[in-house]
């Protein structure tokens, strides 16, 4: 591997940290795409690039969940009712979408994962503000898990751009929407891996830090460098215009998910 692409990885690992913590957003809709690219010049197949990005973020996002979940939980947002509610169904569906993204080619792949993030920019632009006067019943919960896991597999993602939304029009405070979406990302994140460890088990190439669809080094300097990138994110919110920087992230999203759109399927 090349000096340059070596210092791709702490760069982007301080990128996805600072984002995370200035504008609450999940690392998926940056690395999918830059891993994309990156993976590219490293030689891996088109054919196999989004795999293996999708991957390599889903382990990555394991650290940075463990940091948000246990900070949401300490300030008490976390309604652990709605959790151990919810979590079944993301376990199942998480999981059962990772053999489906093993049945996929790149191309339907990279498709669904710009459509999706043009659904997250169109939220970061203006968010919906959708009521609902009933509670949820656990099987709606269940069932509301299952669609968020599997969604969130597919697209490599913690879970947050869905699982708040569905919980505020719930009527869940927003403090407990983001705190429980937060420590519903772990058992996404932890499943969603093991998934696409077993769907690519097949590619393993450990002298080139392949371990299913997971790239190794990448998962080790993203983590470390997003952990610390992060606090810096977060003090940045107190002095920035965060309004006006989600609608030039979410710009930015609809930029790099259809460039990597068109390297997967028009190159």
């Amino acid at each position: 591997m090349s000096t340059e692409l070596l210092l791709v990885f702490p760069v982007l690992g301080v990128v996805v940290g600072i984002a995370a913590g200035l504008l609450g957003v999940g690392g998926g809709g940056i690395m999918v795409p830059a891993l994309s690219a990156i993976f590219a010049a490293m030689g891996f197949s088109l054919a196999e690039i989004v795999h293996l990005a999708l991957g390599t973020s889903m382990a990555t996002i394991i650290t940075t969940s463990i940091s948000s979940a246990r900070t949401h939980h300490q300030k008490g947002s976390v309604n652990w009712v709605t959790w151990r509610a919810m979590t079944p169904g993301v376990l199942i569906g998480t999981f059962l979408a990772t053999f489906l993204v093993a049945l996929l080619p790149a191309q339907l792949l990279a498709t669904f994962f710009a459509c999706f993030m043009g659904f997250v920019a169109v939220q970061m632009w203006r968010p919906l503000k959708a009521t609902s006067q009933s509670n949820p019943a656990k099987a709606e919960l269940f069932a509301a898990g299952a669609g968020i896991g599997g969604v969130s597999a597919l697209v490599s993602i913690g879970g947050g751009s869905l699982t708040v939304p569905y919980l505020n029009w719930r009527k869940h405070p927003m403090t407990n929407a983001v705190g429980t979406s937060a420590a519903l990302g772990l058992p996404i994140a932890l499943t969603g891996t093991l998934g696409y460890l077993i769907n690519g088990w097949q590619h393993t190439d450990l002298s080139q830090g392949v371990l299913g669809y997971i790239y190794l080094p990448a998962v080790l300097v993203l983590s470390i460098f997003s952990a610390i990138a992060a606090p810096f994110g977060v003090r940045l919110a107190h002095s920035l215009p965060v309004p006006t920087l989600r609608k030039v992230f979410a710009v930015l999203l609809v930029v790099i998910s259809l460039r990597m759109f068109w390297q997967v399927v028009g190159g």
